[in-house]
């Protein structure tokens, strides 16, 4: 199914997996990208060593195009250079200016992709040279950048930014999600938590059984979850730490319920703060539904756990020529 998203980006369908933080992994990005859509590895959370060997998994274990994220809240030019030097054609930036990178990325033959959350980013970022933006509404999980409801962003950026592929993020699902939004003008769409509930996801089972039983109003946007990236609104499952604080009256950091116990023990011993920003992966120990369960408003409409090549299927099957932007 043609885009102008596919036709750039080299894909068969106008599908993207969000870059979904410590739960990507290349089994994840090179499954998503095999079934013809654009797999992501998130790197900021990586060491420079782990980020080239994640990137040669992916490599062995697809041909396809897949991108790397980065989070701009933290300099990220020794990631982004090293993902060049590997041969990453398509980088994805976040929560920051991508300027500074548009350059390097070009002189290496790459896209730069960038999410916004307002119009005013996206036309900044366009400005730049962003070969394409990420209009991230409100509704989405994880790190949330701007107010605004998807559809209402959609608009607003694909006005300020005529000329660049634009790819809807932010509470999709399901395939009849994805056909409204290219209806609506996209030329692509975006999801993260549809992925969290692939099998290739680096996510320990609790995490996908709260989003499989996660019901219509199970997400909340908050700021809680702050230790390891302070001031960062985002969007998580209301699990039992979320509920406690809730029932405490919402107290400010420093004297919110069990402020400094230990929920769970990651590699060598480490531990792991209750309102740490760590997801629950394979290999923690502990209470882990307390953790960060970064969740979109989509979540209730996800019934199960797949493999990623059948997700993107799901997501095909309400597609039509007609529909995309």
């Amino acid at each position: 199914m043609p885009t102008t998203l596919t036709r750039l980006l080299g894909i068969d369908w106008p599908i993207v997996q969000a870059p979904i933080g410590s739960a990507t992994s290349p089994a994840l990005a090179a499954a998503v990208s095999n079934a013809g859509a654009l797999g992501s590895l998130a790197l900021s959370w990586r060491r420079p060593d782990e980020s080239v060997a994640a990137i040669a998994e992916t490599r062995g274990l697809t041909s396809r195009p897949f991108a790397v994220n980065v989070v701009l809240v933290w300099p990220q030019d020794v990631q982004v250079s090293l993902a060049l030097d590997a041969g990453v054609r398509i980088v994805w930036t976040f929560w920051g200016d991508p300027a500074p990178y548009v350059a390097a990325v070009h002189d290496a033959g790459a896209l730069l992709v960038h999410s916004v959350g307002s119009a005013s980013e996206a036309r900044a970022a366009a400005a730049a040279g962003v070969d394409v933006l990420v209009a991230q509404g409100v509704e989405a999980g994880g790190h949330v950048r701007g107010t605004t409801p998807l559809r209402t962003l959609l608009a607003e950026v694909r006005q300020v930014a005529p000329h660049v592929p634009v790819v809807a993020a932010g509470g999709l699902a399901t395939g009849e999600d994805v056909a409204a939004v290219l209806a609506a003008g996209a030329s692509g769409a975006c999801l993260g938590t549809r992925f969290i509930c692939a099998h290739e996801a680096h996510v320990a089972p609790i995490y996908q059984q709260q989003i499989v039983e996660a019901g219509p109003d199970a997400t909340v946007l908050t700021r809680l979850f702050n230790k390891g990236w302070p001031d960062a609104p985002h969007r998580v499952l209301r699990n039992s730490t979320v509920r406690a604080w809730e029932a405490a009256g919402r107290p400010a950091p420093g004297a919110r319920p069990g402020e400094y116990d230990e929920v769970a023990v990651g590699a060598g011993g480490r531990s792991i703060e209750r309102y740490s920003d760590t997801i629950p992966t394979p290999g923690l120990r502990g209470d882990l539904e307390a953790l960060a369960l970064y969740a979109g408003e989509g979540a209730a409409r996800i019934d199960g756990v797949a493999p990623a090549a059948d997700i993107v299927r799901s997501l095909t099957q309400s597609l039509r020529p007609g529909d995309h932007g």
